[in-house]
């Protein structure tokens, strides 16, 4: 297939995805497209006089073949709109991409599923990010999500040491791997699934493409788990964005009190469904996918992902502590707390209560955090 008209089509000014999309519905290709003359060019829904007039004079620009021979040099496969390889429920969207740029193997077929989460994740949240990937990973999903830092991290990595495959969606080109700690991270991703970018190879990780990104996360997708989300969290975009295509959105809660919760929140009071285990989502896609043989049908909750009991028995084997302060940090985990909750469960009045915590962290194991709120303080790895 010569893909250079589909590099040109797309450098003609006024033509976007959609109005892409509608020319290749009509005349099947683009090398059809610069065929057809004005009148017919008219017909297509949004296309003007003027606009049919500038498609019949354009001819592929030197930089439309650079970009061509660029993504050639590099060994990535370039997946055109009509191509059998090109992913169904994507195509589906009415702003696909024209053309994927793809490292690694792209399964058009795959039951996928994406999740996203803020960058600036907690412990709490970068570690059920992690359990849901490899879950859904271990029951034949791939994990699609944006390579970003936190949530999207935990969520590829969860993916890889089930071991499944998961695709990262760049707001960048496919040489320009952002962020740039996640170089390795990429690489990995493209050896068992697939890094992908609708974006030309050399393209930097500009503003813009990001929400441009978002969409293409959730349009391939049957359906968007947000991990972690506050209400200014990008990852509210990728939600709206899978409403409007009309695919399934969840949401993980977290603490009440907790900003970093706030989105997720929003999204099950609008309707969103709760995920508290794998399970919540497979239940809505067990069609589309054959569970492995081995696999342990009991789903793991994600209650018990921080091990307090274990942390806090280890903070004791260092420090001394008394019989209060033992019962305090068992309670506590990485997420935090408010301390109304915290008195639900241990046995000791407010003012008693909140000596201990000041005791605890002034010994450094204990975070205090504005709004009464308390956990457990990371240990350095």
């Amino acid at each position: 297939m010569n893909l250079l008209p589909w590099f040109a089509l797309k450098e003609v000014p006024g033509v976007g995805n959609l109005l892409f999309k509608r020319l290749i519905a009509t005349f099947h290709s683009p090398e059809q497209v610069f065929a057809a003359d004005v009148e017919d060019l008219c017909r297509v829904e949004g296309i003007s006089r003027r606009l049919a007039g500038a498609i019949c004079s354009h001819d592929a620009s030197d930089q439309a073949k650079r970009n061509l021979d660029r993504a050639c040099e590099a060994g990535v496969s370039l997946v055109p709109l009509t191509h059998p390889g090109y992913p169904r429920l994507l195509a589906e969207i009415h702003d696909p991409p024209p053309i994927l740029q793809v490292a690694g193997q792209l399964d058009p077929d795959a039951a996928m599923v994406a999740l996203v989460g803020s960058r600036r994740a907690t412990s709490y949240g970068l570690q059920n990010a992690t359990r849901l990937a490899a879950d859904l990973a271990a029951r034949g999903f791939a994990i699609v999500s944006g390579l970003a830092r936190g949530i999207d991290t935990a969520a590829h990595a969860g993916a890889l040491s089930s071991p499944g495959r998961t695709i990262a969606v760049l707001g960048c080109g496919l040489g320009t791997v952002y962020p740039p700690e996640n170089r390795r991270l990429a690489e990995a991703i493209a050896q068992s699934g697939a890094v992908i970018s609708e974006f030309q190879y050399d393209a930097p990780p500009e503003a813009h493409h990001f929400p441009m990104r978002n969409r293409i996360i959730s349009g391939i997708s049957l359906g968007t788990v947000v991990v972690e989300a506050s209400l200014k969290s990008g990852s509210l975009i990728t939600a709206r964005c899978a409403t409007d295509q009309n695919r399934e959105v969840f949401a993980v809660p977290g603490h009440i009190h907790a900003s970093q919760s706030a989105g997720t929140h929003r999204l099950i009071r609008d309707g969103a469904k709760l995920v508290a285990s794998a399970a919540d989502i497979t239940d809505e896609f067990s069609a589309h996918v054959h569970p492995p043989t081995n696999l342990n049908a009991t789903p793991r909750d994600l209650n018990h992902l921080t091990h307090t009991k274990n942390r806090a028995a280890a903070y004791s084997s260092k420090f001394p502590l008394d019989h209060e302060e033992i019962s305090v940090l068992k309670v506590l985990d990485l997420y935090p707390s408010h301390i109304d909750d915290i008195l639900q469960t241990v046995p000791m009045g407010a003012g008693r209560l909140s000596a201990v915590l000041m005791t605890l962290e002034l010994k450094g194991m204990v975070v205090r955090s504005p709004g009464k709120l308390f956990s457990l303080k990371e240990e350095k790895t």
